[in-house]
């Protein structure tokens, strides 16, 4: 009895020891995670599985957009070219003609955060002295898109000058009006003002703009949706990876362990997908009213981790990099894991955030909402809760939204 628990016991910390990173992997990344626990077993290979596309069998990704969110979203944009790997198609000679220069480029594109801006990561870039860092992120100018890697809006704008064909006295009075903006309009009567801000307005920034729309079409781990007026959770199990064993039909008894690492890898993906499963059922329970058009409601990563029996870095783990598709789009898992603000538990930071991006998105573009007007309409929304003027300002930050006079001198670019 002891023998058996015991070996119940070791296969379950084989198990566990892939499952943890398989679980931790994004759906898009899982075959290449899959591959790095088979180099040393000759006998198992990794396949993408493959997924009908005929109009008579479409697989469940390819109708759940069609039917449920947005027939301008194609599934088969998975394959498409991402921007970062566009960035990473341009670190060659003559620009970064060293190693070094090359690996540290490659470092400053992880640093790239959704916008395409460059945020300092001592951890990412603790190999590196920063001034050398900085002297190869100066050739980020001369890379598409324009203004990738600077650190502001007033650098891309000065990165993309620097392609421009001006003469000294007209790039001169560009880069001032840049790094003035909030004083641009002291240069109106300038005879330079308006040649100047014809340059300026041709700029498209921030510089990941014309990718934002890719960020609707990432392969989403979960599904919710409605069938029959029920809520229901599917796991986009079509995007998995096959793992298959090949031993030519030989019986020796050496293949005993290769073909107990196989089963393991098996295990591990499948406790993959019941995690996943129960993370989606108990969002469902949680998150239901959202699923039906209200604000998503105070969440907390150990109430989920004590109801599922699991240890909250575990779950932080299973739901990193990780979305749900649902009838409202395609959403972070991170998404629906908030702060409460009122006694009630009712409230949540995020649907706060959500109110003011909204309230931003359509505001009059010739008078920007201040913080102060942010601040009075979301206390009338949210009269059950006390809202400072700082929380407002830092939402606004998080949502990596400009202040008021700011967005104005660029809405006037526009």
């Amino acid at each position: 009895m002891l023998k058996q628990k015991l070996s119940q016991k070791t296969k379950l910390s084989q198990t566990l020891r892939s499952w943890l990173p398989i679980l931790q992997a994004n759906i898009e990344e899982l075959k290449e995670n899959l591959e790095e626990f088979t180099q040393d077993n000759p006998f198992v290979s990794i396949k993408e599985k493959i997924i009908t596309q005929d109009k008579k069998n479409k697989n469940f990704y390819d109708s759940f957009y069609k039917n449920s969110i947005s027939d301008t979203i194609e599934a088969t944009s998975i394959g498409k070219k991402s921007v970062y790997e566009l960035l990473d198609e341009q670190i060659l000679p003559p620009l970064f003609p060293t190693k070094r220069s090359q690996d540290i480029a490659y470092k400053i594109i992880e640093c790239l955060n959704n916008e395409g801006y460059f945020e300092y990561d001592k951890e990412i870039l603790k190999d590196y002295k920063e001034d050398e860092v900085q002297k190869i992120r100066q050739r980020f100018k001369f890379l598409e898109p324009v203004g990738v890697g600077a650190v502001d809006y007033k650098e891309a704008f000065e990165f993309a000058l620097e392609n421009e064909e001006l003469d000294d006295e007209l790039y001169d009075f560009c880069i001032m009006l840049v790094r003035n903006f909030e004083n641009i309009k002291e240069y109106v009567k300038s005879p330079l003002y308006k040649k100047a801000l014809s340059f300026i307005k041709k700029i498209t920034i921030p510089p990941f703009i014309e990718y934002f729309d890719d960020s609707t079409q990432i392969t989403p781990d979960i599904y919710i949706y409605r069938d029959d007026n029920e809520i229901r959770v599917r796991i986009n199990d079509e995007y998995y990876p096959e793992i298959s064993l090949e031993t030519d039909s030989m019986d020796h008894e050496f293949l005993n362990s290769y073909i107990k690492e196989a089963k393991n890898l098996v295990d591990a993906l499948e406790m993959r997908k019941a995690t996943l499963y129960k993370i989606g059922l108990m969002i469902v329970e949680y998150q239901y009213d959202f699923f039906l058009g209200k604000d998503i409601k105070p969440m907390r990563l150990q109430d989920l981790a004590q109801d599922l029996q699991r240890n909250a870095s575990t779950i932080s783990r299973a739901i990193a990099n990780k979305y749900i598709a649902c009838e409202r789009g395609i959403i972070p898992l991170k998404n629906f894991f908030s702060v409460a603000l009122d006694e009630d538990g009712e409230t949540s930071n995020a649907a706060i955030k959500e109110y003011i991006s909204a309230l931003i998105k359509n505001e009059n573009k010739k008078k920007p909402l201040s913080d102060e007007k942010l601040l009075s309409l979301a206390q009338k929304e949210f009269s059950n809760i006390q809202i400072g003027r700082r929380t407002i300002a830092k939402y606004r930050q998080q949502l990596k939204i400009a202040n008021s006079s700011e967005r104005k001198k660029l809405y006037e670019l526009l």
